[in-house]
């Protein structure tokens, strides 16, 4: 007995406590050659057991998922998955940490194909470890790894279309300018157009000189555009190495047919190679390597989206035929030989003198540019097995270095446009004149721009300690020093994380649970003294199916109930450096002086000293139970969190006197103070039966979560418009109570002074305060936004498989959430703006019972475009995310053949949305379009 309670005492020493685990843990170090079990689960520093992982972590085997639903992205529909994860955020939590094979890492840069697993770090106590960086969760990407088999190559080969959900639905010419003149009356001001002219540019009989531009018209846009890829893996190995290798090509299109923007797409080729190496008895290594090479070819000029947009359907007709030019205007014939630019060798770019350029005469005319993004990442690690020192003590390190570097290239031309004069010779159209305006010039030159240059290093080292004593006493500990910095070009500190972490595990006879981690992290961001801070975290844990009322029952395989208390420091959410300081400067001050001919520049404080800022505290309980229920045909896990994100950084305008501070200068410091409070639940629930010949599985998951202000540094008059007490990510503004019938419903009503003149058909509001005036003072809360992802998000997946056919169905929802149609290049729209179909349901006189919009006004229409329940709407929807089949070939086609199987797929993805604002929700508007994408896939085997 004391032989073993001095080993248990120079173990404790030589190794010093960290998280999770607790028995079952294999030679550790994320990449472990050793470590093949599709049981382990890759968590911080190590893998772990599944059946002695207490919760907070949840895992996606990647690898075999790709075998029934490939997918583009990385955390494509992820939520179909696992609990925990709505699509944007852990446990409702922002500024997650993802890292790749340890690494923090561009998400980007990595294929599907390239993944074995990932796994979703969500509790405080599966994250301690990772330090400051990492205390709002972590998304752990672990690559692909080779294995003690022969050589073996599959390849990989797709191709698909993206075909544009919606597009912006927007006004033609003639109505346009109707309702144009339906706003100026509305303003008390004369028609703009006559009706002759909204006749010519209604009939179509001359879109050239009655312009009705849809841009989003089929002359312009493809109905849909191509994604290919290929992919080569091979892998292979024995007992002393194993390798593995990923080539893969991807070429992308647009979805534009005009001019250089024809030609748009991008091009990108990924190579990884892994290698894992068994030294001797005690040592292996390994060597990772990435290299990525993308390159992405654009048209110049105008952004198209944003132009189409903004560009009203009458102000140009933007390519206008030569034939229409009089045969008598040499003048104007003059021009066109001279230009450089005739489309297609019968167009001319159409100007205005408002108009010398616009986004068709700079895809046709201003040349390309080309984006070049290079990266090369790279890391190796060495397992050391310290059996010898003392038993179950090994060692562990890791280094690796990332680059990545982008530049765009570009041949900027300008072009030259013309304005025509038009005239009507019996009874025909045609151009007398051309006005020219601006030069076409080629300089030849080639631009460089939009340089960067990024780099990544990362070191850590562990010591790791497992051993068993008396078949009971399960004991696993480890050390840990660990940091990385990430330089970004043009910024002058680089993002750091240092930590030194510690973990104590214990179960006995794999019954009771008990976990310890902590970490002692450091920031620059803090005033010396407060640097560093303690992050402790404790997880208990009950395995009640090893208990003797359990052990053979025949309904549970497993059970296990755990629980964890943490208290994580980070500087997440501390944005600057030097926070803590105060400074002065005399860009604002005033000048003076003692006497003629002498001025001085007065010096004001902006900012006051505070050194005791401090660390930033997520303070967190959560609750696991994890069951396997009949030889498991039922699996499921679910938590419960509670956690208190404390001492967010605010400027305090409550803590200090109002004399602290002016409009040009402050003496207030920054401070500890808001506080959140984020409580929810999240399940995961899989069935597995077999049907006579039909294997089927089917898994539920979900995610739900409230937040709420629990501190708040504010000051209103009124009770009703503080922000402590509700959703964190809550909507405010004005509750509105219809339209304005007439001039004396105007006059009986509480003053509204949001700007711009009041008119009947405008929208009015609710006087919270009855102080006869509409104004900030009257916002109240509207509803929950969903900022970080849906209150409750949903996932349910199918797969059924007969013989060598494969279908999957995976379906997302989302619920609880909100938000505003305030884009105000289609919602809010007003003045000069373009108009978009919902204008159609303005209010007039006639229409007063039933309108759905606002009347229409040139002026500014401040007040009806104001936050309130107005243009609110709910973002409840389930989208049927994926289908896809797949069939393997019989194994007997390929009898004594170097092809070992094929398999061949068709997919599609965002089939479906069931929403009652499906069109809102499908909507973009100033950018590119939602895509469904349809694919058809191959791969085989060699």
């Amino acid at each position: 007995m004391k032989h073993i309670y001095r080993r248990f005492i120079l173990s404790a020493v030589l190794v010093f406590p960290v998280v999770i685990s607790a028995g079952a843990q294999e030679l550790a170090g994320d990449n472990a050659s050793s470590l093949q079990n599709d049981s382990l689960v890759q968590v911080a520093f190590r893998k772990v057991s599944q059946n002695n992982l207490l919760g907070g972590a949840s895992v996606v085997n990647v690898e075999e998922l790709t075998k029934k639903n490939y997918n583009t992205w990385s955390l494509t529909d992820m939520q179909g998955y696992v609990g925990g994860y709505n699509g944007n955020s852990l446990w409702g939590m922002d500024e997650k940490l993802i890292l790749v094979d340890g690494v923090p890492r561009n998400i980007d840069y990595i294929s599907p194909t390239e993944i074995s697993q990932i796994t979703f770090l969500k509790g405080a106590q599966a994250v301690v470890l990772y330090g400051s960086r990492a205390a709002k969760g972590v998304i752990m990407i672990t690559t692909k790894r080779g294995k003690s088999t022969d050589l073996q190559v599959d390849v990989r080969a797709n191709t698909g279309f993206y075909v544009a959900k919606s597009y912006p639905e927007y006004l033609g010419s003639a109505e346009y300018m109707t309702l144009y003149n339906e706003a100026r009356a509305n303003d008390g001001l004369g028609a703009l157009y006559s009706a002759e002219d909204i006749y010519h540019y209604g009939s179509g009989e001359n879109p050239y000189r009655y312009a009705n531009v849809n841009m989003y018209s089929s002359d312009y846009i493809k109905k849909a555009y191509n994604r290919s890829d290929v992919t080569a893996e091979i892998s292979g190995g024995n007992h002393r190495a194993h390798f593995y290798t990923n080539i893969n090509y991807l070429r992308s299109n647009d979805v534009f047919k005009i001019g250089e923007a024809k030609h748009n797409g991008t091009n990108g080729l990924n190579i990884r190679g892994n290698v894992d190496l068994t030294l001797n008895d005690f040592i292996t290594a390994y060597v990772n390597a990435k290299v990525s090479f993308y390159s992405r070819r654009s048209a110049n000029g105008s952004y198209y989206w944003s132009a189409a947009s903004t560009l009203r359907p009458n102000r140009i007709s933007p390519l206008i035929p030569l034939s229409y030019i009089d045969a008598n205007a040499a003048s104007a014939w003059d021009l066109v030989a001279n230009s450089n630019n005739i489309v297609d060798g019968k167009y001319f770019l159409a100007g205005t003198q408002s108009d010398m350029t616009n986004v068709f005469g700079d895809y046709y005319a201003s040349g390309y540019s080309k984006a070049t993004d290079r990266s090369f990442q790279f890391d190796a690690g060495v397992n050391i097995g310290l059996d010898k020192v003392l038993k179950g003590l090994s060692f562990h390190t890791r280094f690796s270095v990332d680059y990545s570097t982008a530049y765009i290239t570009s041949y900027n031309n300008s072009y030259a446009t013309y304005a025509p004069t038009w005239s009507n010779n019996g009874g025909k159209d045609i151009i007398v004149g051309l006005t020219k305006y601006n030069e076409d010039k080629k300089s030849g030159v080639q631009n460089i721009s939009g340089s960067s240059d990024n780099q990544t290093v990362l070191f850590s080292g562990q010591f790791d300690y497992e051993n068993t004593f008396n078949d009971d006493h399960h004991l696993a500990a480890m050390l840990i020093a660990s940091g990385y910095q990430q330089s970004y070009s043009g910024e002058y500190h680089k993002t750091s994380n240092v930590n030194l972490g510690m973990q104590l595990g214990y179960n006995f006879r794999n019954k009771y649970y008990a976990d310890f981690g902590g970490a002692v992290i450091h920031s620059a961001k803090l005033a010396p003294g407060h640097r560093n801070a303690f992050s402790p975290s404790l997880t208990l844990g009950w395995k009640l199916s090893n208990e003797s009322f359990l052990e053979n029952s025949p309904v549970v395989d497993e059970l296990m109930l755990s629980v964890s208390g943490s208290i994580l420091n980070t500087d997440l959410g501390i944005d600057n450096y030097y926070m803590y300081d105060g400074y002065y400067n005399q860009s604002d001050g005033a000048w003076w002086g003692w006497r003629e001919s002498v001025s001085l520049h007065s010096t004001n404080s902006k900012q006051g000293a505070n050194e005791d800022l401090s660390f930033i505290k997520r303070k967190e309980l959560s609750v696991n139970l994890k069951t396997s229920l009949w030889n498991r045909m039922i699996t499921a896990d679910a938590s419960f969190f509670v956690n208190s994100i404390e001492g967010k950084i605010v400027t305090s305008t409550t803590q200090y006197p109002e004399y602290f501070f002016t409009s040009t200068a402050s003496f207030r410091p920054y401070i500890n103070y808001d506080n959140d409070r984020r409580m929810g639940f999240d399940f995961n629930v899989n069935y597995n039966k077999r049907f006579g010949k039909v294997d089927f599985t089917a898994g539920v998951t979900g995610t739900y979560y409230t937040t709420k202000a629990t501190k708040r540094d504010e000051l209103y008059q009124d009770k009703y418009q503080y922000r402590k007490g509700y959703a964190v990510d809550g909507i405010w503004g004005l509750q509105c109570i219809g339209f304005f019938k007439d001039e004396q419903d105007i006059i009986d009503s509480p003053e509204q002074r949001l700007g711009g003149t009041i008119r009947p058909g405008d929208l009015k509001y609710v006087d919270q305060n009855n102080d006869g005036i509409i104004d900030d003072k009257d916002q109240v809360y509207l509803a929950r936004g969903g900022w970080y992802g849906a209150p409750l998000a949903l996932g349910i997946n199918l797969t059924a498989k007969w013989k060598g056919l494969t279908f999957f169905v995976l379906g997302t929802g989302e619920f609880g959430g909100h938000a505003m149609k305030n884009n105000e290049s289609y919602y809010w729209i007003s003045g000069e703006d373009k108009y978009s179909a919902v204008v159609r349901g303005r209010w007039t006189p006639e229409t007063a019972a039933t309108a759905t919009y606002p009347r229409l006004t040139t002026e500014s229409g401040t007040n009806n475009f104001y936050s309130s329940d107005f243009w609110m709407y709910k973002t409840d929807a389930f989208r049927l995310a994926k289908v896809q089949v797949t069939y393997d070939l019989p194994s007997k086609w390929f009898k004594n053949s170097f092809v070992h199987g094929v398999s061949a797929y068709i997919s599609g993805s965002d089939l479906l949305t069931i929403s009652k604002e499906r069109k809102a929700l499908e909507l973009n508007v100033g950018s590119s379009p939602q895509c469904r994408f349809y694919n058809l896939g191959v791969t085989a085997t060699f």
